[in-house]
């Protein structure tokens, strides 16, 4: 549906690729259908950036 391969896939949920492009995480987007905004506003993301904030 989002145009990446399987395996690719499996990779970043499972937390064996440890960095995606931007492109990879639009076209997950995509076959979604929700923005890549909409994607990074979820409260996961917030809560990263808090515990990045911690001392």
């Amino acid at each position: 549906m989002c145009g990446i391969t399987q395996s690719t896939l499996n990779n970043i949920i499972n937390g064996h690729n440890h960095s995606t492009t931007v492109s990879t995480t639009q076209e997950i987007c995509d076959g979604l259908d929700i923005t890549i905004q909409d994607f990074f506003d979820d409260d996961l993301f917030k809560e990263i950036e808090q515990e990045l904030k911690q001392p």
